[in-house]
């Protein structure tokens, strides 16, 4: 993973002792809350609903087991033994006090991590696939790619201050593992007829409140042109987007208001325009930049692994790994996904105790690294499979080893009213009482893959419109109320979910979401069929018959 330079620790040190001069004259009442305001979401500090919440970037979601355990100092020392991971594949304190801030970022900085660009209406967090380097399907890694492009738009001045908020992500892989069609700007590295790499390029994707599927602008971008061209994209952005009203300041309704045809030209022209000033990218910074990202000392291992281990767990122990372990495009090794999808617990949050334990594991087991997942889960990307079953019984005895992943228990949520201030409604009671319903895992099995995503409002950080099942919560007469949307789809067939019907209160949802799995299971035509083709070929008016009917 990459290792910050000299250049790299001037900054986001500079940064810390900047911020912290900020803090203490906001304290002093020398800045007024409206001029703290901006300084604060530059460094990735909200104020929410019961205490500050400060977001943590965490770069294409990798991570070593040397900055999972100056996490874990953090929550033990500043918050209340536990963090939160975010869709966007980073992490979040909720319950910091605010005066702390300065000195949790300097002991951030000490492992080479910062809370730089995680808000503002700036460019955020790239993400990428958590299985970059080790998919077998994979093109070529795009993690290089993703840390040219943090390193170009960390701090860049002429993107500091754009209409809105702007959301990247990057791939190299047929199959979509990061949902690039829900970005700003989603890129996907391919190969052109002669062997030149490049990318397809999407602009124009967002979730919120207008849910959008991105337009593709480019068939084929030289990777040697890859700055100039997001430079194009983000000058005719920060010329032409709406700043009057924010809920259509995203690049999504520009590309929609002019036609993705005409958004493409006006990018080309201002491509040409300003391209011999915008250097291209040399063979040599990509070599660089790969440097930090070649494969691990893997051994030479037989591809085979052997489960038959005669004892009374196997049955539990061949669950898990159906459900939470990949293939390896390494003979002999296998992708681990820790889940952190515990009944009782929030999606995504992880302890003190577990982050140390992970870290553990990383070095044990997958070469002192981990991934965090668009699923709020975590993955060791580099496991022999020799290796599995001592994992296994590892990361079951810290509850990490739910063999539920692509499951309807593995929810995506945000945290929602019981956090956010945002929010209209609790996501975490719903989450739990679906859980509490669907706790028996043959049964889950029997429904095979089906997601389901619950957002707190209409902000959507949980993507609930691109799950199978999503699920929005809305406020009506002062109560909390629930929408429905089913047919959403992440990956290479993005789809945005239609909303079922009327929002239903709390004590409804549960039910409505049994009847809708109850429906699909009478009428899908075998095991086989996905709840999306099912969802497709039966249409809405039946799922919401059987909704209402019952909850009416």
């Amino acid at each position: 993973m990459y290792q910050y330079d000299e250049l790299d620790r001037q900054v986001v040190d500079n940064r810390v002792r900047q911020f912290r001069g900020q803090m203490e004259r906001f304290l002093a009442g020398k800045l007024t809350e409206e001029a703290f305001l901006p300084l604060r979401l530059q460094n990735g500090l909200y104020i929410q609903k019961h205490a500050p919440m400060l977001r943590i970037a965490v770069p294409y979601g990798m991570l070593s087991s040397t900055q999972l355990r100056q996490i874990a100092n953090i929550t033990e020392q500043y918050d209340r033994g536990y963090c939160h991971i975010t869709t966007r594949q980073n992490i979040q304190f909720n319950w910091v006090d605010m005066t702390a801030v300065p000195d949790i970022l300097s002991q951030l900085a000490q492992v080479e991590m910062h809370a730089i660009q995680t808000s503002g209406n700036c460019i955020r967090n790239t993400t990428s696939d958590p299985l970059a380097g080790v998919a077998a399907d994979e093109t070529e890694d795009p993690r290089p790619y993703c840390e040219i492009i943090r390193q170009w738009s960390a701090l860049h001045p002429e993107f500091a201050f754009l209409p809105r908020k702007f959301k990247i992500a990057v791939i190299g892989s047929e199959n979509d593992r990061a949902s690039i069609q829900l970005h700003d700007i989603g890129l996907q590295l391919i190969k052109n007829s002669i062997g030149e790499t490049g990318f397809r390029v999407w602009v124009g994707g967002g979730l919120g409140r207008t849910p959008m599927l991105a337009s593709r602008i480019k068939e084929f971008l030289p990777e040697s042109q890859l700055l100039g061209y997001l430079k194009a994209i983000l000058r005719v952005y920060n010329r032409y987007g709406r700043r009057d009203n924010k809920y259509k300041a995203r690049i999504k309704i520009l590309v929609n208001s002019l036609g993705a045809a005409e958004f493409a030209n006006q990018v080309e022209q201002e491509f040409c325009i300003n391209y011999d000033k915008d250097q291209k990218l040399t063979e040599q910074e990509f070599e660089y930049a790969r440097s930090f990202f070649s494969a691990p000392e893997y051994k030479a291992l037989a591809p085979e692994e052997n489960s038959d281990l005669n004892c009374s767990l196997q049955p539990q122990y061949d669950r898990w790994l159906k459900r939470n372990v990949q293939p390896h495009r390494k003979p002999g090794y296998a992708i681990v996904t820790l889940s952190l999808k515990y009944r009782g617990k929030a999606p995504g949050d992880i302890t003190t105790a577990q982050l140390r334990r992970i870290a553990e594991l990383a070095e044990r087991y997958s070469f002192g690294e981990v991934r965090t997942t668009q699923q709020q889960n975590i993955v060791l990307a580099d496991v022999k499979k020799q290796d599995l079953y001592d994992l296994w019984l590892e990361a079951t005895s810290m509850e990490l080893a739910t063999p539920t992943v692509g499951t309807l228990s593995d929810t995506v949520c945000c945290p929602g009213g019981d956090f956010c201030a945002l929010a209209n409604a609790r996501s975490l009671p719903i989450n739990s009482a679906i859980q509490q319903r669907f706790d028996d895992l043959d049964y889950l099995y029997d429904l095979g893959d089906l997601s389901l995503r619950i957002s707190g409002c209409i902000n959507a950080c949980a993507h609930h419109h691109i799950a199978n099942i999503g699920i929005l919560g809305v406020e009506k007469n002062g109560q909390e109320y629930y929408q429905i949307t089913l047919g959403g789809e992440s990956g290479s067939a993005s789809a945005i979910g239609k909303v079922l019907g009327p929002s239903l209160p709390m004590a409804k949802v549960t039910d409505a979401v049994e009847n809708i799995v109850l429906l699909y299971l009478a009428q899908r035509l075998s095991e086989d069929e996905s709840f999306s083709t099912a969802y497709q070929r039966i249409g809405k008016a039946a799922f919401k018959d059987k909704v209402y009917a019952t909850n009416h």
